[in-house]
């Protein structure tokens, strides 16, 4: 049976069931194990799968032996998995039947503005960068524009029909939010699936009933549901969780330092104090307890989570 075909999700799913979709391009960092910790105790808190996806399609960006070493940050942890673990990589033909579904009903067209084109055409209102939207160049362009386009060898992307659709939530840590929906991209040029209709179709598949991830994907919210909506798909619940930023108050990353597990080791840290530090971060352990993670499913209550992000401070994890 197809993925799409399904009344219900997979089989045993919960609705509390939660994932950690990591790219394995480079090392996690402790902001990106937090939020899996995160994921790990909301589902598990609630006696539900934990599962783990590698979102590895853009296989240019992929480097040999990361997903090991994610993987083993996570065990290292503590935080275990329930199934395989699926890579998207491995999934080509769960996509390509979203994609003609969506195409079968009239709701794509095809694609031929360039990046710059695109940034070109529109200035960036309210903070949110150029390059994230699209004006619709090519939502109506004419048959012989089209064909002209074609002919320059140049191949399309495909984007959504999304007709500025207005798109409300409720997200368990940021409460109500809203946005409007821009013609997003579901294949690339290139042939390859993108990122939002991958992970709606892989979060249906698998029987993710709760989303929880990081707050800087909070915007890109509105453009799953969506996709949801149109495939005749009901949205799974969402958390976006605070951030961990370096002292410059940017999103962490290697360029603030020894900011991965395997750095705090080296720095002569346990696991265990990382774990520390992330509890006491997240409100479910008192400075200088050295909590287990049973311990922090007793005391996990969402609506005591921090909302505001948190900064990083080597002194900080000991």
């Amino acid at each position: 049976m197809s993925v799409l075909s399904r009344t219900s999700k997979a089989v045993g799913a919960s609705p509390f069931d939660g994932r950690f979709a990591p790219s394995p391009t480079g090392p996690l960092h402790l902001g990106n194990l937090r939020t899996a910790l995160l994921a790990w105790i909301f589902a598990r808190s609630a006696g539900a799968r934990f599962l783990v996806r590698m979102e590895d399609l853009d296989r240019s960006r992929v480097r040999p032996g990361v997903e090991e070493a994610q993987l083993a940050d996570l065990a290292a942890l503590g935080l275990d998995w329930d199934g395989p673990v699926v890579r998207q990589s491995e999934r080509g033909a769960f996509y390509e039947e979203a994609i003609a579904r969506l195409d079968a009903e009239g709701l794509l067209y095809p694609c031929y503005c360039t990046r710059a084109e695109i940034r070109a055409a529109v200035s960036a209102p309210h903070g949110i960068a150029a390059s994230d939207l699209y004006p619709g160049t090519c939502r109506e362009i004419s048959a012989s524009e089209r064909a002209k386009r074609e002919a320059s060898g140049r191949p399309p992307a495909l984007r959504v029909r999304a007709h500025g659709a207005k798109v409300a939530f409720e997200d368990r840590l940021l409460g109500h939010r809203e946005g409007e929906v821009d013609d997003f991209v579901v294949r690339r040029n290139d042939g390859t699936p993108a990122y939002q209709l991958a992970v709606v179709v892989d979060d249906w598949d698998q029987g993710v009933g709760e989303v929880v991830r990081g707050a800087d994907l909070v915007d890109s919210t509105p453009r799953q549901i969506l996709l949801y909506n149109l495939l005749g798909l009901p949205a799974p619940r969402y958390a976006h969780a605070p951030l961990v930023l370096g002292p410059d108050g940017q999103r962490l990353a290697k360029r603030h330092g020894a900011v991965t597990l395997a750095d705090r080791r080296e720095a002569g840290e346990t696991p265990q104090e990382i774990l520390t530090w992330m509890a006491t971060s997240l409100g479910l352990a008192e400075p200088g307890e050295k909590p287990s993670l049973p311990i922090l499913l007793a005391r996990f209550d969402p609506a005591c989570l921090p909302r505001e992000p948190t900064i990083w401070s080597p002194t900080l994890a000991t």
